[in-house]
């Protein structure tokens, strides 16, 4: 039996909260797929595939998505039939295809929500420094997941080979984009980036070892 002086394990009360949010989340995409007219699967598909200017084959959709293939073809006809996105032959391989926003999907995509949901309402309503630290945990996070091989290397600044972190001394903006040439700050890193470039794998560790060495101790990696 759980007590205030027993309490289940650290990492399942984690869960159990991640779990809470996912929910909500969850209750929020089935709120704007209707809003699209989609269900949530298909409207994965349309974020999955926004700023692809390459666009992405049906296997890569399932895998950032975490479907089945079957599940991901059947949802790509329907967006299809709905004109949404379109296949095309891929250039570098005949016998596969890619597939792509049209320009109703891009608009869709796009389109403010009627209502924001409740969990974009609560993340806008934290203090700034709580959102920068929250950021921080979820890139961690992500890039242990990405290790594990639970998901597939995200298009986020930790895993790009443009990205130089703490290249500057400006506390502020420590960080540079080598694809823009620009220097930003730890609250602007990107969860998804359409100009992302995955590193190789010897790149991301040093990447991640620089980045590491001057987050504060507690969000350090053991």
């Amino acid at each position: 039996m759980e007590t205030p002086t027993s309490p289940t394990p650290l990492p399942d009360r984690l869960r159990e909260g991640l779990a809470r949010i996912a929910a909500v989340m969850r209750s929020d995409d089935w709120r704007r797929a209707q809003e699209l007219g989609v269900n949530p699967t298909q409207l994965a598909v349309l974020q999955c595939l926004e700023g692809r200017r390459d666009g992405m084959r049906v296997g890569d959709i399932a895998s950032v998505l975490g479907v089945s293939q079957p599940t991901a073809t059947d949802s790509i006809a329907t967006l299809v039939a709905k004109q949404l996105v379109e296949k095309r032959i891929d250039s570098g391989d005949g016998r596969s295809v890619r597939v792509f926003l049209t320009p109703t999907g891009q608009a869709a995509t796009q389109a403010p929500s009627a209502t924001p949901g409740a969990a974009e309402a609560v993340l806008q309503a934290l203090p700034g420094d709580d959102q920068e630290q929250m950021l921080d945990l979820l890139v961690d996070l992500i890039r242990r997941l990405q290790e594990r091989g639970a998901i597939p290397i995200q298009r986020m600044c930790a895993s790009c080979r443009h990205f130089r972190p703490c290249a500057h001394a400006d506390a502020a903006r420590p960080h540079h984009c080598a694809f823009v040439d620009a220097a930003f700050g730890q609250q602007d890193l990107r969860i998804e980036c359409r100009d992302h470039e995955a590193a190789d794998p010897a790149t991301r560790t040093a990447i991640w070892a620089a980045f590491d060495r001057d987050r504060p101790p507690i969000l350090q990696a053991p």
